[in-house]
């Protein structure tokens, strides 16, 4: 069966967005064609710089005019870090827009397109928009919802076990699963850990491939119900990234004082059972414009994540080998499901290799969905 031109072009799109690390802006890509040959395409790298039909027009050049623009987003049609693409569009003579979809954010959904029609621009909008609205899942979520899109991440063994019953954890998996981690890193605007990853790795929670130097800083948020995170730890190290502390009324003032001294962000918020309400910190960041965490656990973390439905995606590195031991933590901790009707089920799963480890990704499906 022959594939539509315009899915053919729509698709280099597609895979031109999936380049850039944009959070907390949208993944987009363009490609403009003319007279069957694609004359110029861009893709939007990192927040405040061109967007993605901005770098086709300047590859296209005067062949822009009369051509053919294939986006996977509605071009904006507002002053923000950047000019509007709508009009530079205008003004470059394209001909015809074919758009995935249209702008989640209701304040601007669809006015784009009103202003390019509006000069004369044929408009479509709908080709491969599932992709489209995949790609860009942590965006259309916030948008939609005013919640972050929360991603849980857990490395394991087969068995399921994140670290031996001595705490013992790095590494599980190899280099290349934690090359995947680190671009999952740079995909969130912000990275989440409980204090217990937090005292047993200390880890940096910062983005670490040479390539993506852009992408660094990344919130850090550490979910510390007693504010028992040591004052030397390295995720405190304001240099690397911002750090905020999540904590309650029961974590030390004279310790909230000096952290905040140092640059660190800490945040009281209401608690449950003594345990940081998690809504209510998901509710916080959204009011900063987080749009996107990813949760690296620990198990009572990922668990409490769960238990308010808070998990939008699940994406689980599994290595070959058997760590055992009842002792031993898991990627999921809390009380667990009493029945096997009570487990919560996981939808489109997709899993790939990572060198000898296996990544699968996957959905929950929540009941009220």
């Amino acid at each position: 069966m022959r594939v539509p031109l315009e899915e053919i072009f729509m698709r280099r799109a597609l895979s031109l967005a999936q380049r850039g690390y944009t959070a907390p802006n949208p993944m987009v890509g363009a490609v403009l064609v003319k007279d069957g040959r694609v004359v110029g395409e861009g893709y939007h790298r990192r927040a405040g710089m061109p967007h993605a039909e901005i770098e086709a027009l300047r590859r296209a050049g005067e062949n822009a005019r009369g051509a053919t623009l294939y986006v996977t987003l509605e071009p904006c049609s507002h002053w923000g870090r950047t000019p509007p693409c709508a009009d530079a569009l205008i003004e470059a003579g394209v001909r015809c827009v074919y758009a995935a979809m249209q702008d989640p954010n209701p304040l601007v959904a669809g006015k784009g397109f009103e202003k390019l029609r509006e000069a004369g621009i044929e408009v479509q909008v709908g080709v491969l928009e599932e992709r489209a609205r995949q790609l860009n899942e942590i965006f259309v979520k916030y948008h939609t919802t005013g919640m972050p899109f929360v991603t849980a991440k857990a490395a394991m063994s087969l068995d399921g076990k994140t670290a031996t019953h001595t705490g013992d954890s790095k590494w599980i998996t190899d280099e290349p699963a934690r090359r995947l981690v680190h671009r999952l890193r740079a995909r969130h605007d912000a990275v989440m850990v409980g204090i217990g990853t937090v005292l047993r790795d200390d880890p940096l929670l910062t983005v670490r491939l040479p390539r993506m130097r852009a992408a660094l800083h990344r919130l850090r948020v550490i979910v510390d119900s007693q504010l028992r995170c040591p004052e030397e730890a390295q995720v405190l190290r304001v240099e690397d990234s911002p750090t905020l502390i999540a904590t309650t009324a029961s974590a030390s003032p004279e310790k909230i004082s000096r952290l905040k001294e140092r640059g660190i962000d800490v945040e009281v918020l209401p608690d449950e059972g003594g345990q940081v309400d998690l809504r209510a910190l998901m509710q916080l960041l959204a009011q900063r414009g987080v749009t996107g965490v990813l949760c690296e656990g620990g198990g009572t973390l990922i668990a409490g994540l769960f238990a308010k439905r808070l998990v939008d995606k699940v994406v689980f590195f599994y290595a070959p080998r058997i760590i055992g031991g009842r002792a031993a933590p898991t990627a999921v901790e809390g009380e667990g499901a009493a029945r096997i009707e009570e487990c919560l089920w996981l939808d489109r799963v997709h899993w790939r290799r990572a060198g000898r480890d296996m990544v699968v990704q996957a959905y929950p499906v929540w009941e009220d969905d």
